[in-house]
């Protein structure tokens, strides 16, 4: 299977699959790290960091419904919103990918609101959807990292984890990428997932 990696404008983009043999990566080869727009990944489905109306808003998910054109917010206002914790499945549109998911993560306040629970069931939630509608690959971007205000070491640890967590029981999901914004993310994702464990606290 092959996977579009397109640039942003104004980053370089650096894909690193995870292998045993890449210094300080995960064990499992199915989980790569991409910096670059996730937009532009021809992936079974993306990730959407939506809000609970999943109807557009900014960062990531009003750059994905821009680039997915205006038949993705017709078929959002369909949905009927999202709660927190659980994702929504979308066609991909315009997109190079097939599908979008969207989950809605939680907004950080302090770590007392079950932010953790919270964030760890959107990965859950979209990775059972991909299982659930045949798809095989999947990015995601650093859910509720930005105006949610999730620390992203934090979510980081989360989002590996879970994933893990995944991947152990459901041997037909062959690939995960977590799309990274930046090149400090990008890091953050490397040094996190090189761990031999990731836990959310």
């Amino acid at each position: 299977m092959r996977f579009s990696t397109a640039p942003w404008r104004w980053h370089d983009t650096r894909t690193m699959p995870l292998s045993t043999s890449t210094p300080g990566a995960t064990h499992d080869h199915r989980i790569e790290i991409h910096q670059g727009d996730i937009t532009r990944l021809a992936v079974d489905a993306i990730v959407n960091a939506a809000n609970h109306t999943l109807l557009g808003g900014g960062g990531v998910d009003g750059a994905i419904h821009s680039a997915a054109g205006p038949g993705l917010l017709a078929e959002c206002r369909t949905l009927g919103g999202c709660e927190t914790g659980q994702a929504k499945i979308t066609g991909g549109h315009a997109l190079p990918a097939r599908h979008v998911i969207h989950a809605v993560g939680p907004i950080w306040r302090g770590g007392t609101h079950d932010e953790d629970a919270l964030l760890a069931s959107c990965y859950r939630s979209s990775l059972a959807l991909l299982c659930a509608h045949g798809l095989t690959s999947i990015a995601f971007p650093a859910i509720s990292t930005g105006i949610y205000s999730f620390p992203m070491e934090r979510a980081t640890r989360i989002a590996v984890a879970t994933v893990r967590e995944v991947l152990a029981r459901e041997p037909g999901i062959e690939k995960v990428i977590f799309c990274c914004f930046s090149d400090r993310n990008r890091q953050i994702y490397e040094r996190i997932a090189g761990m031999p464990d990731a836990p959310g606290s």
